[in-house]
């Protein structure tokens, strides 16, 4: 009961906190892309922040040591709404692959759009995959980290989904590092969940996967392999 009301707390802060920072995205669209990362993220840092003063809610990374210096492609475990807000921490400036849907969704949308993802649709099947590859290179280029979750959808935490090879083939073509990362994020603020459970969520960033002379599903498999053994180490439940 403590915990749902602390969690509904959370939700009281976050809702105006995100009306305002969709207000400014608008305000700020017409400046140079870099700007407003530097803006829009403070929403993350502020979120994060109420995060663990409402729900006791913390994180933990290992292997920071492993994020090169060259921008490249991170390939992430998708339990919650929890990774997509604090990767942005914990790597350099970064832009997201994610479904075209998310950008109509009033305030939050207005306010993504201002950090200029890569957004595809789904259904798109191959033209989908040339639009992460071709706008992926541009921002890699530029200096920008592009984050996908292989996945496509949150998984219960456990639970595996289907990987698909895009983050792989975008590492290959533009022969940049692909960083893996797990965590057990979905065991404290699951999908769809309101009630967040207070404690501590491990994230680990795995070596960069060497592509040279690989094919793109080889390169995923050996990623999901490691994002799934290294998974599988965390804790499934909140502490007691």
């Amino acid at each position: 009961m403590l915990n749902q009301a602390r969690s509904w707390l959370f939700y009281l802060g976050l809702a105006p906190l995100t009306v305002l920072f969709s207000l400014i995205g608008i305000a700020i669209l017409p400046l140079p892309r870099t700007w407003r990362y530097a803006v829009i993220t403070r929403w993350s840092v502020v979120t994060i922040a109420w995060l663990r003063m409402c729900c006791g809610l913390d994180y933990a990374v290992e292997g920071r040591e492993h994020i090169p210096q060259q921008a490249g492609v991170i390939v992430c475990k998708h339990q919650s709404a929890w990774e997509t807000i604090t990767l942005q921490l914990i790597f350099p400036r970064q832009c997201q692959v994610l479904k075209r849907e998310l950008l109509r969704v009033p305030f939050f949308g207005w306010g993504l759009a201002s950090l200029n993802p890569i957004a595809i649709d789904r259904k798109a099947g191959a033209r989908a995959l040339k639009t992460v590859l071709a706008r992926g290179a541009e921002r890699i280029r530029d200096g920008w980290w592009v984050l996908l979750f292989p996945e496509g959808t949150r998984v219960p935490a456990g639970s595996r989904g289907r990987y698909t090879s895009t983050g792989a083939a975008l590492a290959i073509e533009t022969g940049c590092p692909l960083v893996p990362v797990a965590h057990n994020a979905g065991v404290f603020w699951a999908r769809n969940a309101v009630t967040k459970h207070p404690g501590t969520i491990r994230v680990v960033i795995g070596p960069p996967i060497e592509t040279s002379g690989k094919s793109a599903k080889a390169v995923m498999r050996e990623a999901e392999e490691w994002i799934e053994a290294t998974c599988a180490r965390l804790p499934l439940a909140p502490e007691a």
